[in-house]
């Protein structure tokens, strides 16, 4: 019979790829350790942060219990394992198509429009301005300016505005979920706006499924300059199973994604991916997007 610490080490080899390389804590195990201590100890030592170990324990313990045995190569990617409930519920956002294709977060409603006319399927305004006249005429703006094309518009945290506007989503982050009363959720979910939520590994992904929202956000994926992140880049490994245990969710990878990674991208199973600098840095920014969409139809066809 295996030790636990022989149990620990067949759990580091065999989910290598979804460890990292900084901050692995080599965390001790006892020779009378639960699944729970040891899966805990194994996912501290591939790099994941406490909360996120913790509810991979969780998880491994209650897969162990329904199996009636711990497998070390065995990854758990049931829903039931991390208690996410079965089935639609009636408190769910408005959904949006599983597969939302290239999802161009931009600065602007000159450029929402046009990405929007450059036929692009998902398109953000993530407009930063403490003015609030400024960030009301914006959105307005970028509502108008995706009338008359096919692409769904999201806003980013300005929610209340967005509602106003006749907006098709809202994207918010964990600090905004932080903020959200529950009656401004539900004044959020019963205006039909579709609601995306940024997470950034298990424990986030378990919070914001609990309010139902129509789309996750998994990353920070790769490296990625345009925001200061509490957590490291997670990697297509992650990423991989996160989309496995969320697969019955609309998905969308950001951070740091490149022509390059779409076919690693496309294999986790998300529908979808989202950039930035990709497109706005680009010399020939509709050149650039219809490329990435092509590119991406192709990947996920392999």
């Amino acid at each position: 019979m295996s030790t636990p610490l022989e149990l620990m080490q067949q759990i580091l080899r065999h989910h290598a790829a979804l460890g990292l390389d900084s901050n692995a804590d080599p965390q001790a195990v006892p020779a009378d350790a639960s699944p729970h201590a040891i899966s805990y100890a194994a996912a501290r030592r591939l790099g994941f942060i406490p909360a996120d170990a913790e509810v991979v324990a969780r998880a491994w313990q209650r897969q162990s219990e329904r199996t009636c045995r711990f497998d070390p190569e065995s990854w758990p990617c049931e829903p039931a394992d991390f208690d996410l409930p079965a089935g639609p519920r009636a408190d769910a956002f408005a959904p949006c198509p599983h597969a939302l294709g290239l999802y161009a977060v931009l600065p602007s409603a000159e450029w929402v429009g046009r990405l929007a006319r450059a036929g692009l399927t998902t398109v953000q305004l993530r407009f930063k301005s403490q003015d609030a006249a400024a960030v009301r005429a914006e959105i307005r703006a970028a509502v108008a300016a995706v009338q008359g094309t096919a692409s769904l518009l999201f806003i980013n945290d300005h929610w209340r505005e967005a509602i106003k506007a006749g907006a098709y989503g809202v994207h918010l982050g964990q600090e905004d979920l932080d903020t959200l009363k529950p009656d401004e959720l539900a004044e959020i979910r019963h205006a039909g706006l579709r609601l995306g939520l940024s997470t950034h590994g298990y424990a986030e992904m378990l919070r914001a499924d609990a309010v139902a929202p129509s789309y996750l956000a998994l990353g920070a994926v790769f490296p990625t300059t345009l925001k200061a992140m509490v957590t490291p880049p997670q990697g297509s490994g992650r990423l991989q199973a996160y989309a496995r245990l969320m697969r019955q969710r609309s998905l969308v990878a950001i951070g740091g994604i490149a022509a390059e990674h779409l076919g690693e991208i496309a294999a986790s199973g998300v529908g979808s991916f989202a950039v930035v600098r990709a497109i706005t840095g680009a010399g020939n920014p509709e050149t650039a997007a219809t490329a990435l969409q092509e590119a991406w139809d192709r990947a996920r066809q392999l």
